[in-house]
């Protein structure tokens, strides 16, 4: 199974068969009330997994680094996922990768608290560090201070996004030129892409126009924007604009194994 194409960010298992039938390439489990990368309960995110079955990779938003460290210290397990995996039945995958940004993180010691994080994780489980486009907004450490720093915090990806789900989307925060610049960037040091960022259906084509193996939507495919609900319709039209080349420009870094050996 290719890990590219299209991510639908979905909040529950009914948003999660919606962004199925829709023909999602992967689906992410978030709770968006909390934040850009919300942590869902772990019930929730078990429930998700259960429902993609092994159909498509799913994926976990655990929230900003100190939220994530939280989370993890509050289970008593050295796992990020381990409650959810605990929740799994055996037959169920576990998460294909987990994201975690960096807000507040900047002028503090993230580098080791990031790798300190991923460390525990199942060797099949990608890290997914996150590269704040507005990082001014958020504390966050610039995009290109995370990007070199992701291969030495166990990262085999990085996602472009935004802060400020309520200001301008990703075009608009830093512009087509950045963005590029970033993808590239990535790509150079062995990293997955992924971008994403409030990312509007009619700006989908000039995303996948940067060169990313992932272009990630939430509020392009549900009814009522971001806080509202996965519609299964909205979601063919996004998979529609993904370019056929997207398979072939997705391929693998030089040396890097996709999340869970999938191929």
């Amino acid at each position: 199974m290719n890990w590219c194409g299209l991510l639908v960010s979905v909040r529950d298992a009914a948003e999660a068969a919606a962004a199925v039938a829709g023909g999602a390439a992967i689906i992410d489990v978030k709770e968006p009330r909390r934040g850009p990368l919300g942590a869902a309960d772990p019930q929730t995110a078990a429930a998700v997994a259960r429902m993609v079955g092994g159909r498509v990779p799913w994926t976990m938003a655990c929230g900003d680094l100190a939220d994530a460290e939280r989370a993890a210290a509050s289970t008593g397990a050295r796992s990020l996922v381990a409650a959810v995996e605990a929740a799994l039945d055996r037959q169920v995958p576990p998460p294909a990768a987990v994201k975690v940004g960096l807000a507040a993180a900047a002028n503090t010691p993230w580098r080791p608290r990031l790798a300190d994080l991923f460390a525990p994780l199942p060797a099949g489980v990608e890290r997914v560090a996150v590269a704040y486009a507005d990082w001014e907004r958020a504390a966050a450490p610039p995009p290109a201070e995370v990007i070199a720093a992701a291969r030495e915090a166990g990262c085999g990806a990085v996602l472009i996004d935004t802060f400020d789900k309520g200001a301008a989307g990703l075009f608009g925060c830093c512009g087509t030129d950045a963005a590029a610049a970033w993808v590239r960037a990535a790509r150079a040091a062995g990293l997955r892409v992924a971008v994403a960022g409030r990312i509007a259906m009619g700006e989908i084509r000039g995303a996948w126009e940067l060169g990313p193996d992932v272009v990630a939507v939430r509020s392009a495919v549900c009814f009522n924007g971001r806080e509202g609900t996965v519609r299964a319709e909205l979601v063919r039209r996004a998979v529609a604009i993904v370019p056929a080349r997207a398979a072939v420009t997705a391929a693998p870094p030089a040396g890097v194994t996709l999340a869970g050996g999938r191929q």
